[in-house]
């Protein structure tokens, strides 16, 4: 049964027999943690860190004052370890891990924390060290951090709703979070169950969550203190007034911070097996709103320009405003028979791609809900 159990270093001699590909690693390390670090090699790798080297063989002398020594020949790995058992002084043999009074460990750190791993086969300990790293660094092993002080708020893309989608610095940071506002397009991930978790979400002609008060409560919380993350369905800014709320932080003297997600705009149509350029097809593609259709005077969108422009043209927001926007682009010249792609939850199991034209557009997509991508363009062919 092993003993764990972490080392100070700090301004303390170590003991390195050997300088070949082991050695150096073991070298880095150490000076890392600050060792004073002596190397007794015949042989030198060009690789070893410059520290003192006495290039010879080994001598028992050579540990007397090191509070740790490493032994890192594969040849008289044995007779170091004798001598250092006969002096009271720890050693790690490089040869056989069976046969050691010491173990180095697999470790991995992120920010304050070390996790070490120690069995009796390396390979193993590896490959266990790069699954708790893996885990740390996508948040799927939530490291809760405890810093006293200021506040901060984060905005982050979620994606198009595949929660496998979510970039690894927003897995991140919903992992050390203390509040998650969410809108309710975003993903729904699993957290821990003392983070507080609010929505916000915006119904499209149904109760909306007013902006301003959004941008209020994110100031709000973190003023007291607590690490906001403001998670968002798609990007942080493709029509997510993501630059509202990062304005409101920076007006009140919050730090803040983006976190871009994967937009619905092309990630929803490449899950239909659609993509939105393919050479040979279309140079060009558009993104659009359609919260406010055509003829509205409130629309700022230039839909014959629009038409006249050609390539792909992808809508979001379009459920309930396909009619307008279909009738639009044909009566601006786009061809009736222009492929149309309508896709329902896209990256969701229960995603539905309807695949109609221009002019019947509107008729074979009358029961898509929200939220729906359309793709509109040549390439819908491809799929």
């Amino acid at each position: 049964m092993k003993f764990p159990l972490h080392l100070d270093l700090t301004g303390r001699r170590v003991l390195v027999v050997g300088a070949g590909a082991l050695a150096v690693r073991r070298v880095q390390a150490l000076l890392a943690a600050g060792a004073v670090v002596d190397v007794v090699a015949p042989e030198v790798s060009d690789e070893l860190p410059d520290v003192p080297v006495q290039r010879r063989a080994f001598v028992p002398d050579d540990v007397a004052g090191a509070w740790l020594v490493l032994a890192c020949t594969g040849v008289v790995d044995d007779v170091i370890a004798e001598v250092c058992e006969q002096c009271g002084i720890w050693c790690s043999r490089g040869d056989d891990a069976a046969r050691s009074a010491a173990w180095v460990p697999a470790v991995t750190r992120l920010d304050d924390v070390v996790v070490s791993v120690s069995t009796a086969d390396p390979r193993r300990s590896l490959a266990v060290r790069d699954a708790i790293a893996l885990a740390l660094q996508t948040g799927e092993l939530p490291l809760r951090r405890r810093r006293p002080g200021q506040g901060s708020v984060a905005l982050v893309g979620g994606g198009p709703g595949d929660p496998g989608l979510l970039t690894v610095r927003g897995r991140q940071l919903l992992a050390g979070a203390d509040v998650v506002v969410r809108d309710r397009l975003a993903p729904l991930v699993d957290l821990p169950a003392e983070v507080e978790l609010i929505d916000v979400g915006k119904t499209p002609g149904g109760p909306s969550y007013d902006q301003r008060a959004i941008e209020q409560l994110l100031v709000d919380r973190a003023r007291a203190g607590q690490r906001v993350v403001r998670l968002k369905g798609g990007d942080v800014h493709l029509f997510g007034r993501g630059m509202e709320e990062v304005a409101a932080c920076v007006e009140a003297g919050v730090p803040v911070e983006v976190v871009p997600g994967v937009s619905s705009a092309f990630a929803v149509p490449a899950y239909a097996g659609i993509p939105v350029t393919a050479r040979g097809v279309t140079q060009s593609v558009s993104v659009v709103s359609a919260h406010v259709p055509p003829g509205d005077p409130g629309s700022t969108v230039d839909w014959d320009a629009l038409a006249r422009l050609g390539g792909t043209i992808v809508l979001l927001m379009a459920v309930g405003r396909l009619e307008r926007v279909c009738a639009a682009l044909v009566g601006a010249g786009r061809d009736a028979k222009t492929p149309v792609a309508v896709v329902q939850d896209g990256t969701l199991p229960t995603q539905r791609v309807v695949v109609t034209t221009l002019a019947d557009a509107a008729a074979d997509a009358a029961d898509v809900a929200s939220p729906a991508v359309v793709v509109i363009g040549d390439v819908v062919g491809l799929r």
